[in-house]
């Protein structure tokens, strides 16, 4: 017989996820095998319930680009930071869809304090950018070299932003950090 102890204690945060309509939810830590399990189940949910294609690319691209942050810069690290193939790193995105059809993307992971105001000050500047200037900073960061200190070649941030429909939240949490870290978190509205 079912123990009713468990619906008790995790009943709640299923029901919450219902609630909240999350389509798509992932804590744990990320390597590149584990995002591309995730991208075909997300690609697959997206087809079968009829999401427009516009939508699904914009919605796939963005989760893409989430997950890859938490790969390349989150501070709590299975490998060492040294390492840059192979990964292991810790965070969670979620997909929610909204009762207008649309979607919200978010991200969560500890980062090193200085990546912090890296951040703020990165995210602050686009959250002023207009969608033209977004389009034409993407263009330009595709056709310069990869920036100091980028595991990536620097377009995950101009992605979402570009696809979103409006401008990126963020924020930053001490309060729920462990260690050191504080948590960063990423929204966008697809």
């Amino acid at each position: 017989m079912p123990s009713p102890l468990i619906a008790e204690k995790y009943g709640a945060f299923f029901q919450l996820a219902r609630q909240h309509q999350v389509i798509f939810y992932y804590v744990g830590y990320f390597s590149q095998h584990i995002v591309a399990a995730m991208a075909d189940a997300v690609k697959l949910q997206l087809e079968v319930a009829g999401v427009p294609a516009p939508t699904r690319r914009k919605l796939f691209s963005s989760f893409v680009e989430m997950a890859q942050n938490i790969i390349h810069y989150s501070a709590d690290a299975l490998t060492p930071p040294s390492q840059n193939n192979g990964e292991l790193r810790h965070g969670s995105v979620c997909i929610r869809r909204e009762a207008d059809g649309s979607f919200l993307l978010l991200c969560a992971n500890p980062i090193a304090p200085p990546v912090a105001e890296e951040l703020r000050v990165k995210l602050g500047a686009l959250r002023n950018m207009t969608l033209d200037e977004i389009k034409q900073a993407y263009r330009q960061t595709l056709r310069e070299d990869t920036p100091e200190g980028s595991k990536g070649a620097g377009m995950g941030f101009l992605t979402v932003a570009r696809d979103a429909s409006q401008p990126l939240e963020f924020d930053f949490d001490t309060a729920d950090a462990s260690g050191d870290s504080p948590v960063f978190y990423l929204k966008a509205a697809i």
